[in-house]
């Protein structure tokens, strides 16, 4: 029997020993989409012939008795916003118009060396850039936890997947906070890389976006980062290598770290009491494992910086994206398309020096001020279904301040390049998860694994069930 909070890595085992097969594990989870998908639209396109044939592979793999592939039989689904090799791919909008990839991009080979199955592909916002996934094309993903409640963007299709148990996993991707903010309002497990450890194709939003899952477990997050985290040879450049695989690092004991405590928002927004107490509970409990936590105010960008991130990088991005009509586009996202051609090139280039100037600022903090830092993973409790997206299309020039609020304590990271992880130690007023944010320095995500799995070991969230899953007596 596949319980509603087996882990992937659990999951893996499980087929390798052959107490269950791939097939079978596909059935269970298209059968478990059929059950909950309907209420919360986390998948929005499936071949479930080839989900099937697929699994039968994983199977033929293992009765040949080839156990390389560490999550052989995994069932994956794939973010709107990745090209698969003959899937369609059309970046949620209905600006584009639906045809089949032609190729896989990178992490998608990897994700398939590292055996799993590929499960259809999750919404997201149009081109991801929102923290809610709702658009014209696919609707509106409803967070598992409190269907009136968003699941988060951009991941958000990945997020109410694993959260209602239609998948042990799921491909993600973060550009402002898109695997941590989903993480947080699902209560799961959202590690952002380094810039330059997992490969990709194109690193969007200058250089700011990666690749990478969101999962139940500590142990899941860094088992899929050992199997994506591989030096690419193609591209610019790549993380320097891990000194041992992350695997280890979570079974190793971690040194007491001198943990930095930030509970104001960089972006001077502000925040809710629950988010600042998601932060503090989390303080508490390293505390009492030995860490020392003290309050800090450090530097995260300029005010010049984050807007130049937001306004220019961002919408330049936005203006270079496949569109194919500009007419259909949700009003924000036109917004943002529009906006891009009020700047010329030499400003692009001044912002994109700027954030590479201040990053060295930034990640010099780390190890002199403090080992890690910790932070709310968001500025406010997760929004209703529709707020954000509603906000975004009803005044796109104007504050967008739910939205703001949600990434005030994540962008930076992506800005800086550094590694960042949510974890699920909270549940607000709504019933809906909240999560404390830890941020790693450079290509230092060894540490915020090893602290990750002391703190899993506290809050014990890798066995929470979302209500509707619990409801609906899944084991």
């Amino acid at each position: 029997m596949i319980s509603s909070s087996i882990s992937a890595t659990e999951l893996a085992r499980l087929i390798r020993s052959g107490e269950v097969s791939a097939v079978e594990t596909a059935h269970h989870y298209l059968n478990r989409l059929d059950a909950a998908n309907p209420d919360v639209n986390a998948i929005v396109w499936i071949d479930r012939d080839d989900v099937l044939r697929r699994a039968q592979e994983s199977d033929d793999r293992l009765r040949s008795g080839d156990t390389s592939r560490p999550f052989e039989g995994v069932p994956m689904p794939i973010k709107d916003l990745v090209s698969v090799k003959n899937q369609p791919v059309t970046w949620s909008s209905l600006a584009v118009t639906e045809k089949l990839a032609e190729e896989n991009e990178v992490t998608v080979d990897l994700i398939e060396e590292a055996g799993f199955v590929l499960f259809g592909r999750s919404n997201s916002p149009e081109f991801g850039a929102l923290t809610a996934s709702e658009n014209q094309r696919w609707g509106k993903t409803r967070n598992p936890w409190n269907l009136e409640y968003t699941s988060g963007g951009s991941s958000g299709g990945a997020s109410a997947a694993v959260a209602a148990d239609i998948a042990p996993i799921a491909n993600a991707s973060d550009g402002g906070g898109s695997i941590r903010v989903p993480s947080a309002a699902t209560g799961l497990v959202g590690l952002k890389p380094s810039r330059g450890r997992i490969p990709n194709d194109i690193r969007a939003w200058e250089h700011s976006t990666t690749e990478g899952a969101i999962t139940r477990t500590i142990e899941d997050a860094a088992g899929v980062l050992d199997t994506l985290a591989k030096v690419d040879l193609l591209g610019w450049y790549s993380a320097p290598a891990p000194a041992r695989p992350y695997l280890e690092e979570i079974r190793s004991p971690s040194p007491r770290l001198r943990v930095g405590l930030l509970l104001e928002a960089p972006t001077g927004v502000e925040v809710d009491p629950q988010n600042r107490e998601a932060a503090e509970i989390t303080a508490r409990a390293l505390e009492a494992l030995g860490h020392h936590v003290t309050p800090v105010s450090p530097f995260l960008f300029s005010e010049r910086a984050t807007r130049g991130f937001a306004d220019l990088i961002i919408n330049a991005s936005t203006w270079s994206s496949p569109i194919e009509d500009p007419e259909k586009l949700d009003a924000y996202i036109k917004y943002r398309y529009d906006r891009a051609t009020l700047f010329h090139a030499g400003q692009y280039a001044e912002i994109a020096a700027l954030l590479q100037w201040e990053t060295r600022q930034v990640a010099a903090q780390w190890g002199r001020d403090f080992d890690i830092l910790l932070t709310p993973t968001t500025a406010v409790p997760t929004p209703r279904v529709g707020s954000v997206y509603d906000e975004g299309n009803e005044d796109p020039a104007g504050p967008r301040l739910t939205e703001f609020r949600t990434i005030s304590f994540t962008a930076f990271c992506n800005i800086a390049g550094l590694p960042a992880i949510s974890l699920p130690v909270h549940i607000d007023s709504n019933g809906v998860p909240l999560g404390a944010q830890l941020v790693g320095g450079p290509y230092d995500e060894a540490t915020l694994l090893r602290v990750g799995a002391e703190l899993e070991q506290v809050f014990d969230w890798q066995h929470r069930q979302a209500p509707m899953v619990a409801a609906a007596g899944v084991r």
